[in-house]
């Protein structure tokens, strides 16, 4: 006996075109988790903030994202999600404005908070709407493929525009790059892109609205401190307080029909595989992040526009990468690409185990190979979860994506941050406390003490900082190839991608059985 149901509709013109209009939210809100990098000295001039307030410019847009990623894409599901990508560009757009005529910091930190908000809106509203557009598995994996590509060259491109927008404009112009493509996004979203929402959502569990954020933000905000300051207990107090939440989120979510996390999302059979594995793969690239910068800047001494300009220079191999990934796993088992793509990034890792205090290229060519795989990686893993969960739950599902993520770039800062710290400060175990902390500190110790004394300062600094950075590789390389095997498994046991023909269609008359 035969199924005689039709093979899933080709994406057209019209969803293509649709599909590039979404990655311009995409593209802007990646960047501005970099944009503020060259602006902070001329906002510190303008509007004075403290210390404290300072870091909240820096931190409000990253918190208030992540902290509502959950409850924005459950709602995307229910109130329609071109709906609320279209309410989040109207917000983002206003609070770029905000931000960049602020007179003070108070309204600077409000701006980016709002802009943190319209950003949870717009992330897993355009993945989901990247699901319901592309309802072929090959078109659809290319599309998320070239989304992962946008997403993780926005943050390399934020700090090099903005350096460019300093150059010629106030602080302020560095937000108002929002408005124009927000507009244009206004324009065009009702045109292009067609409305898409969960027939039966049932009602909205406005409990678990808060109950997600505190499980999710006392956990960031403890992960981003610990990979600053190191294990102190106030931070460690901070995941204990996010996971008892986390707890408290979870048993309701079980217990509830109208669970903001519906149950069925964990009943394809790549869902939850596909959130750990990108967790995984944002743990090793924002860790690596962490090091790269800093060597780029204190190591070799670059100016910050200096530095950002070269570290574009691995988006080279990231362009190529995710499609020829998409590709691969259209002909072979995904799974089998996907434990490829962590070995790729453990193997650009082992480069950088390698670099010395004066080795621009094989640090760039390291960082080069390890973001093509985590990109490959992060691709085929999106597709994999989202093809899994039912097309009426892709808001939920996209949310969940993201906010794993989130977690995985804060662990992977903290822990191979930390690791490469604790080498670093037992190589300089007799130093004064300044310099024991952190590289930046030596730097400014040695700048002080001039003369020989500061370059011998200023060399150890740095030797210890490479020393560090190598041990924190070979951590990420070792966790990458435990991914790695853990996605061999995944292929043999045949759970690595949704039911075939989970994307079928069944035209009206035709016969089924």
């Amino acid at each position: 006996m035969t199924n005689t149901a039709a093979t899933a509709p080709l994406a057209g013109r019209r969803e293509w075109t649709a599909f590039t209009v979404l990655l311009l939210p995409l593209l802007l809100v990646s960047m501005d988790t970099s944009v503020l990098y060259f602006a902070i000295p001329a906002i510190t001039r303008e509007l004075d903030p403290s210390a404290t307030q300072q870091l909240w410019i820096f931190d409000s847009y990253a918190f208030a994202l992540s902290g509502l990623l959950v409850t924005m894409g459950s709602l995307g599901d229910r109130i329609g999600r071109r709906k609320l990508l279209l309410a989040g560009a109207g917000a983002f757009g206003l609070a770029s404005v905000a931000a960049a005529y602020a007179s003070s910091a108070e309204m600077l930190i409000a701006a980016r908070v709002i802009l943190g908000i319209g950003g949870a809106t717009l992330m897993p509203s355009t993945l989901a709407l990247v699901r319901n557009l592309f309802r072929d598995d090959k078109q659809r994996g290319k599309a998320i493929a070239l989304w992962s590509g946008a997403m993780t060259g926005g943050i390399a491109l934020g700090s090099v525009l903005s350096g460019v927008m300093l150059n010629h404009f106030w602080w302020g112009s560095v937000f108002l790059i929002n408005v124009p493509a927000m507009l244009l996004l206004l324009v065009l979203v009702p045109v292009l892109v067609p409305e898409f929402k969960d027939p039966a959502p049932g009602r909205f569990d406005l409990l678990s609205v808060p109950l997600s954020t505190a499980a999710v933000l006392p956990v960031v905000y403890g992960l981003k401190e610990i990979a600053a300051e190191g294990f102190e207990p106030r931070y460690l107090a901070c995941l204990l307080v996010g996971l008892v939440f986390g707890l408290v989120f979870v048993r309701r979510q079980r217990r509830r029909e109208d669970a903001m996390v519906p149950r069925a999302l964990f009943r394809g059979r790549g869902f939850g595989a596909g959130i750990g594995l990108n967790t995984v793969a944002a743990f090793a690239m924002m860790g690596s992040a962490y090091f790269t910068t800093q060597y780029l800047q204190s190591v070799l001494g670059m100016g910050t526009l200096e530095a950002a300009l070269w570290s574009l220079a691995p988006s080279l191999f990231i362009g190529a990468a995710a499609p020829v990934g998409a590709a691969l796993a259209q002909k072979t088992d995904r799974a089998r690409v996907i434990a490829g793509g962590f070995v790729l990034a453990a193997a650009g890792f082992a480069l950088i185990s390698l670099v010395g205090t004066d080795s621009l290229w094989l640090m760039l060519a390291g960082a080069g190979v390890l973001a093509s795989g985590i990109v490959v990686v992060m691709s085929l893993v999106s597709d994999m979860a989202l093809a899994s969960a039912p097309a009426e739950k892709a808001g939920s599902a996209a949310s969940l994506l993201e906010t794993g993520q989130e977690f995985g770039g804060a662990l992977g800062m903290a822990l191979l941050g930390s690791l490469g710290t604790a080498v670093y400060r037992s190589d300089l175990s007799g130093a004064e406390p300044a310099v024991r902390e952190t590289l930046g500190g030596a730097v400014a110790t040695a700048a002080q003490t001039g003369g020989a004394a500061g370059d011998r300062l200023l060399t150890l600094a740095r030797e210890a900082f490479v020393h560090g950075m190598q041990y924190a590789a070979w951590g990420g390389a070792a966790l990458l190839l435990v991914a790695a095997a853990g996605a061999l498994a995944l292929a043999r046991s045949g759970k690595d991608a949704a039911p075939a023909g989970a994307e079928r269609t069944v035209p009206a008359g035709a016969p089924t059985v």
